[in-house]
């Protein structure tokens, strides 16, 4: 267990030491938060609510959608796919920890920098400028919370899986960037699921995807409570330890396969 917080606590200080990437990334989302809080608002026109999201709810859940794209790494994450092809696979797999728990420990070190540097500064910057909401009850902030550690555990565990398709092929990145490209339209993150058509979200649910985004919006924005609450949680559980088998028995599958320099 020590060794899983010094990989973590590792990973949050390298991820700190990229000051200049940080700032331009929060330059970019706030600017593109801002964008699509200004497009929700023309389209609320005068209406004060749509599909029971209120106007402030649909501004604040820009804010939200902007600040997990780093915590989440929503626009694409490689990292166990190129220490396949650099071979530094083979090492990986004899240190003295399981192959998915060495690279959660590095992925949680990372998120938790992004979470600090970019998701909790995009909100208040958002606070700044528009009339957000904010959580009203205690049990809504512990839900919350719950929500958002759960989401970065399923995200982890699907960015994991599909990083293992490179055991099978010379090159990944297209199935990998397939992959991010559906994800965007299946959580939430383009749009609230409240927006889309009964069977688009039921279709939608039928997938990890919507257990990490629309989710902690959803528990954010008081969309969900009391038994729907606790179905959001166990729903985001479910499908984690889902992938996270999965991902085990592909993993299993692919070091069978794997030869690094003939061996």
């Amino acid at each position: 267990m020590r060794l899983f917080w010094e990989l973590a606590k590792l990973s949050f200080q390298r991820q700190l030491t990229y000051r200049a990437a940080t700032l331009a990334g929060l330059a970019t989302n706030f600017f593109f938060g801002i964008l699509r809080a200004s497009v929700l608002m023309g389209l609320y026109g005068a209406r004060p609510e749509v599909a029971g999201i209120s106007l402030a709810g649909a501004v604040t859940y820009t804010g939200l959608t902007q600040a997990v794209i780093a915590f989440l790494s929503f626009f694409g994450w490689s990292e166990v796919m190129n220490s396949v092809y650099s071979g530094e696979i083979g090492s990986d797999l004899l240190k003295p920890m399981n192959f998915f728990t060495f690279w959660l420990a590095k992925d949680l070190g990372r998120a938790v920098a992004n979470f600090f540097t970019r998701g909790l500064t995009i909100m208040l910057a958002y606070a700044l400028v528009f009339d957000i909401t904010w959580p009203s009850t205690v049990v809504q902030w512990l839900a919350l919370g719950l929500a958002i550690v759960l989401s970065w555990l399923l995200s982890f565990s699907w960015r994991f899986l599909v990083n293992l398709t490179a055991f099978w092929t010379p090159n990944a990145y297209g199935i990998i960037r397939l992959a991010f490209t559906l994800s965007w339209f299946l959580t939430g993150f383009l749009m609230p699921l409240r927006f889309f058509p009964k069977w688009a979200v039921q279709f939608a649910y039928l997938t990890p995807f919507p257990h990490t985004v629309n989710t902690v919006t959803e528990v954010y924005l008081g969309l969900v409570t009391g038994p729907a609450l606790v179905g959001a949680l166990l729903g985001q559980l479910l499908w984690i330890l889902v992938l996270i088998g999965a991902g085990q028995l592909v993993l299993r599958a692919g070091v069978r396969r794997l030869v690094i320099q003939g061996g």
